[in-house]
């Protein structure tokens, strides 16, 4: 196998068929540790790692994770502006699930060792007086039917639950991760969540808030992830459904990006994608998302699965709505090929290819070459040269419009046919 070069055409990175197992690894990990003594930090697996299917499933962590001052500039100016949101998880939480694969911090349930890596904050945030106006969307734990757990989310475990009959979302906090960093993060998911309203945005339905249960509830989606469907190979999706699913996406997103302050999501993957009985697709877990208050935000928590962020973000430099960008083209991309991104290599390798040395996903050649188009406009290695959500919603609109005349004109053909 060979992956293919990004825009800029760096070279090649040749894949052993034989073996199985990837050749790049001293490559990759001489040119950045060599960026990474600049920085006088060394890798956190140097001298741990794992080889074979055993590399792929490790979770790391960046170096700088206990150091993390969050230099995001989040000075609130109203408790309604908290930048920590979380809705509905994402997989279900199966043993040897994929979707994990390269996860950079991993959330334990049962571990008081955990907080750290759940939304470290900066002490310059201010805290969300969650008792001034929780009034208005408090749920009563009495009052919910909690079922099957259905997935891992940003610092909980989600379950399906009902609510006076009704299906939701329950994420549930473990008590003993109640640290005051646990306590800060819940209040600021809380406090951006109820502002959002969006068909394409999972729908906050309220939260418990007692002292003995911190719980965020939110619609129930029946059809689960994106990425699990995409992983069923029960039923192909036609091209029709695909691009609406991507413009659904592009809808949610957009309108993330132009709230004020713009809402960056940093952690959009396929996982973190839920969809309903109706083949609609809504963005969910805001678990590491951010307002905007400045040009850029930098992310030094460390946390985010590496297959879809961006080179930016893997180099740990200023980033922006653009780095969300890049991660919808590797979504575009599952779509086309309904395949894993990046599984023949390790978390470290993807860093390494993407952040280092300019690599991307490989496009199939029987892609649509308008789709690979967009695909390949949301990969730039210039943020800056990426499209907005504003503009790829103009390009998938026509790509629908294409789809459609297609699919009446093959109708047609076809009822020529039978007569």
């Amino acid at each position: 196998m060979v992956m293919r070069s990004g825009p800029e055409n760096p070279p090649e990175i040749l894949v052993d068929e034989s073996e199985g197992k990837p050749t790049i690894h001293k490559i990759i990990t001489s040119k950045a540790e060599a960026w990474m003594g600049k920085k006088g930090i060394s890798w956190p697996w140097k001298g741990n790692e794992r080889e074979g299917s055993d590399a792929r499933t490790a979770r790391f962590a960046w170096p700088w994770l206990h150091n993390d001052q969050e230099n995001e500039s989040v000075h609130q100016k109203t408790s309604s502006s908290g930048p920590k949101p979380e809705c509905q998880a994402s997989e279900s939480n199966r043993p040897g699930n994929n979707e994990a694969s390269g996860s950079w911090s991993s959330f334990n349930v049962n571990s008081t060792s955990s907080a750290s890596s759940c939304g470290s904050t900066s002490s310059t945030v201010n805290k969300v007086d969650l008792d001034t106006d929780c009034f208005d969307y408090e749920i009563l734990w009495e009052d919910l039917t909690i079922g099957e757990q259905i997935g891992q989310g940003s610092c909980g475990t989600v379950y399906h639950g009902l609510w006076y009959g009704s299906d939701v979302a329950v994420k549930v906090f473990s008590k003993q991760e109640y640290s005051d960093e646990i306590l800060v993060s819940f209040r600021q998911e809380v406090s951006l969540m109820k502002r959002l309203r969006h068909p394409n945005v999972l729908l906050f339905m309220g939260a418990v808030t007692s002292a003995q249960r911190l719980c965020i509830v939110t619609e129930f989606l029946p059809r689960g992830s994106l990425f699990r469907l995409l992983q069923r190979n029960t039923s192909k999706l036609d091209w029709r459904r695909r691009v609406h699913m991507a413009l659904d996406i592009a809808r949610g997103m957009n309108y993330l990006h132009h709230c004020n302050p713009p809402i960056i999501h940093r952690d959009l993957k396929s996982s973190n994608l839920l969809v309903d009985k109706n083949w609609t697709v809504k963005v969910g877990d805001f678990g590491l998302s951010r307002l905007k208050h400045e040009t850029y935000l930098t992310t030094k928590t460390g946390k985010g699965t590496p297959q879809w962020m961006a080179p930016e973000v893997l180099r740990n430099e200023p980033s922006d709505e653009k780095s969300d960008v890049y991660s919808y083209g590797v979504i575009l991309w599952e779509l086309a090929t309904e395949k894993i991104p990046w599984d023949n290599l390790n978390s470290m390798q993807v860093i390494g290819a993407v952040g280092f040395m300019n690599q991307r996903l490989e496009i199939p050649t029987d892609v649509d070459p308008q789709w690979a188009s967009i695909i390949e406009s949301c990969w730039h290695s210039d943020p800056a040269s990426r499209p907005t959500f504003q503009e790829l919603l103009e390009r998938l609109r026509e790509l629908q419009r294409q789809y459609a005349l297609q699919f009446q004109a093959a109708r047609s053909a076809a009822g020529d046919g039978a007569q």
